[in-house]
């Protein structure tokens, strides 16, 4: 895998493992609500769509390409019971073209630092742009008036995540000793691209393993079905499937590989090869001392008995590579 250092924002990073890779995109989290509170008139998801799609191509600089199936919208599940201060519908847009903030290649080797922290810049400037454009903006949707609220998610701002962890263990949250974060959370990944290919469709410990691998030494990992991932999503939604995604932990050795780890999964979606679905995962950082608690559950269970809910550390990884 390339140096992480040498990655622009919109750069597609290729794991080079189960033909994996991390495709460069915003995410921007959307709230509507009615400019009059009162309004009780379900939101025309299809109109809500479209006005956005124009308004960015047609009132933002550069202009912006989003697919209709790119914004995902869910309303409230009854406006009866609808709170005065409660939003009418609420959801996500994915910029995923962003072609346009790659400016010329750079001619020589040596300026590729400096040309990656340029981009880098303008990468984040244009995108703190868009935001303050696009919120507080006023939608004309049959008749009613919407305002809408944007913000960046905090998975997707590298930099918001990594003062988060540092002010965490500054301010004393030491876990078994370390004084800095080293366990990356990811959730909502599709279970098969983990798994043995042939063999079973659920997310294998050594898969996964020989996958994150890539980003430095790993001291534990768990990886297992995520059901509880669409708990908070409508009801209604069908957007996950019981067992067809899974949640991955992974805890390195060293510092340094986390932070690139997280540096390369924030803002970007899981591709793979020969396939069009994006997996648009949650990513987050563990404050709880989740390997700490495992133990801990593990220890209470008669025979010490492990599974693959819980994971395994390096030593249990090799024995199970001696056994198959």
């Amino acid at each position: 895998m390339r140096s992480l250092e040498e990655l622009s924002p919109v750069e597609t990073l290729d794991i080079e493992e189960n033909g994996l890779s991390l495709v460069s995109r915003v995410k921007l989290c959307l709230t509507i609500h009615p400019i009059v509170p009162s309004v009780s008139k379900s939101i025309d998801e299809w109109q809500l769509k479209r006005s956005l799609i124009d308004y960015l191509k047609n009132s933002v600089v550069p202009s912006v390409t989003v697919a209709e199936e790119d914004i995902v919208v869910r309303r409230h599940k009854d406006l009866k019971k609808r709170k005065r201060e409660e939003p009418v519908a609420h959801g996500s847009l994915f910029i995923r073209d962003l072609g346009f903030l790659d400016g010329k290649k750079r001619k020589k080797e040596n300026d590729g630092e400096r040309d990656v922290k340029e981009l880098e810049k303008k990468f984040l400037d244009w995108r703190k742009s868009l935001v303050e454009k696009m919120n507080g903006i006023e939608l004309n949707l049959e008749g009613v008036k919407y305002k809408l609220s944007v913000v960046l998610p905090i998975s997707d701002d590298f930099e918001r995540l990594k003062k988060d962890w540092e002010e965490f263990y500054a301010f004393g949250h030491s876990r078994e000793g370390r004084r800095e974060a080293d366990t990356v959370i990811l959730r909502g990944v599709p279970s098969r691209w983990f798994a043995e290919p042939r063999v079973s469709s659920k997310p294998s410990m050594l898969v996964t393993h020989t996958i994150f691998s890539s980003f430095g030494k790993i001291r534990n990992l768990n990886v297992a079905e995520d059901d509880d991932l669409g708990k908070d999503a409508d009801e209604d939604s069908g957007d996950l499937v019981s067992g067809l995604h899974c949640k991955i932990v992974v805890q390195f050795e060293k510092y340094n590989d986390f932070v690139n780890a997280m540096k390369a999964f924030s803002g970007r979606s899981m591709e793979k090869e020969g396939t069009r679905l994006k997996a648009d995962y949650e990513l987050t950082w563990d404050k709880v001392g989740f390997f700490r608690n495992s133990r801990r559950t593990l220890d209470n269970r008669d025979g010490g008995y492990r599974n693959e809910a819980f994971g395994y550390n390096q030593d249990d990884l090799r024995r199970k590579r001696f056994r198959e």
